[in-house]
């Protein structure tokens, strides 16, 4: 890393391990007393599994010491703990950013087509999300998956509409794709 004192580098954290009370605060005080600043995460438990994503800003000092103490956290934790220097997010400047919501029976491939769409229409997946679940009243297991895509300015939305909507109907999947309020 480039050691200047006055410049913010910012990299990627990642942690998995058994699941149990404590890691994220153990992680988040870490990170803090260091002089690091958290500014995005993601953590979920999968399974039995604890996973989490972190981005983490700080002054070049702060982020060699935090990278010099992850193999006692590793230890301490009992956690794969991973460290990847990053660059700050360019602007996506004139892309469209949209929720994409679908709701179905619980089949394979799902996901596969949903992305694989997306991929060849060059729309970018930025965060994706699913969930299996038992259906109220009846026990069906259901699948949601909940997205934010970023449609290229040049994109035809209303062509891009109507192949998600057919798309949709061959998997037999509820649906809907609108304008990201943020």
């Amino acid at each position: 890393m480039t050691q200047n004192s006055n410049r913010t580098q910012h990299f990627v954290l990642t942690a998995l391990g058994r699941d149990r009370p404590g890691i994220v605060g153990r992680l988040a005080k870490a990170i803090h007393e260091v002089g690091c600043n958290i500014l995005d995460s993601r953590m979920t438990v999968l399974g039995g599994e604890f996973a989490m994503m972190l981005l983490v800003s700080g002054q070049w000092h702060a982020v060699a010491k935090l990278e010099s103490s992850l193999g006692r956290l590793r230890k301490e934790l009992e956690l794969e703990i991973h460290f990847k220097p990053t660059q700050k997010r360019a602007s996506n400047s004139g892309a469209m950013p949209f929720a994409v919501e679908v709701v179905a029976l619980d089949h394979p491939g799902i996901v596969y087509q949903l992305a694989d769409f997306f991929s060849r229409r060059h729309v970018n997946i930025e965060d994706l999300n699913t969930e299996s679940y038992a259906a109220a009243h009846t026990g069906t297991q259901m699948f949601s998956v909940n997205m934010i895509i970023s449609l290229p300015p040049e994109t035809p939305l209303a062509e891009l509409r109507e192949q998600f909507c057919a798309l949709c109907d061959d998997l037999n999947v509820d649906a809907v794709m609108e304008p990201l309020k943020r």
